[in-house]
């Protein structure tokens, strides 16, 4: 049934969407909470109205083994909150999610299935991009997200600048400079985004306040225009080096990485060591990282999340 409000009752498409949301990573360094890099590594889900009131998941890839199959999974619930701030509820869904985003590394892996789901629930509907915007979109994955820095970049791809609290997110997207790329270290062992966020300290000194002011708006012209700026732009005075008894390795990793000039940085919460370069830099990188960290060298993704053809 309709809301009580006046939104008109919707309309549903028989046929199965499918949505490609990239991973994400978000602080960048001195950007803590506002700052999102889209990168070229993809979830990709396909959902299904059912007429049956049942929710059906399959899950193939990363968390296979871990994550709920019914409606208690984060792509679930995110799409039934995005049908309910469309107007109506479908009676039931099913979904495959084919994953290649590893889950508590600091990759945007909560944000891609917050992302992908509302993305699904207005794909599954007759002009849901006009009934639910990215603008709306936004606030309602910030707010089952908690912020907004790694659902901004899934959502919008390319380089992001969010700001405003959970209930009231807005962002921008900048395009980021054509010779950027990405290298990520993934250790095997995951950290919770709620461990690390505890970790943090309630207040901060005003000087390391205003370091960190400088070097985001600086990080802002070197991901953009000048990326010879990105070592001096990736330092951190706020957030890396209080989490740091969470992830010794990877922290130890992040200096390592700096003192041979890498712009290494902790990928979000953790524990992925994320290195932005614009060379081809992944082998030299594995060789400083070690066996304890899994190497890849990514592109930086300019879409967010989008329905793909089926057949494609």
């Amino acid at each position: 049934m309709a809301s009580k409000n006046s939104a008109p009752v919707l309309t549903f498409k028989a046929a199965p969407v499918r949505v490609r949301v990239p991973a994400t990573s978000a602080n960048l360094g001195p950007g803590f909470d506002t700052a999102g890099l889209a990168l070229d590594l993809y979830d990709e889900i396909i959902a299904q109205i059912l007429d049956e009131p049942t929710i059906e998941i399959d899950i193939a890839g990363e968390g296979a083994d871990e994550l709920p199959r019914d409606g208690k999974h984060l792509i679930a619930k995110s799409m039934m909150a995005a049908f309910e701030a469309m107007g109506e509820k479908p009676k039931g869904l099913a979904i495959v999610s084919a994953n290649q985003i590893p889950h508590g590394r600091g990759l945007g892996s909560s944000s891609a299935a917050i992302v992908g789901g509302i993305v699904l629930a207005r794909s599954l509907v007759v002009g849901g991009d006009q009934i639910l915007t990215n603008e709306a979109a936004l606030k309602l994955a910030s707010e089952i997200e908690g912020h907004p820095d790694n659902v901004a970049a899934a959502l919008l791809g390319g380089f992001t600048i969010a700001w405003g609290g959970s209930e009231d997110a807005h962002a921008i997207r900048l395009t980021p400079n054509r010779d950027l790329r990405a290298v990520v270290c993934i250790p095997a062992t995951a950290v919770a985004t709620k461990k690390a966020r505890g970790l943090l300290p309630e207040v901060v000194d005003h000087a390391d306040a205003a370091f960190n002011v400088g070097r985001s708006a600086l990080l802002v012209s070197a991901i953009t225009d000048h990326p010879e700026l990105l070592m001096a732009a990736t330092e951190d005075k706020l957030h890396q080096d209080a989490r740091k008894s969470a992830m010794p390795k990877s922290h130890a990793l992040v200096q390592k990485l700096r003192a041979k000039g890498h712009a290494a940085v902790i990928s979000g919460a953790g524990p992925t060591v994320l290195v932005l370069t614009t060379g081809f830099v992944s082998e030299e990188i594995a060789k400083i990282a070690g066996e304890g960290f899994e190497t890849m060298q990514l592109n930086i993704s300019s879409a967010g999340a989008h329905s793909t053809p089926l057949n494609g």
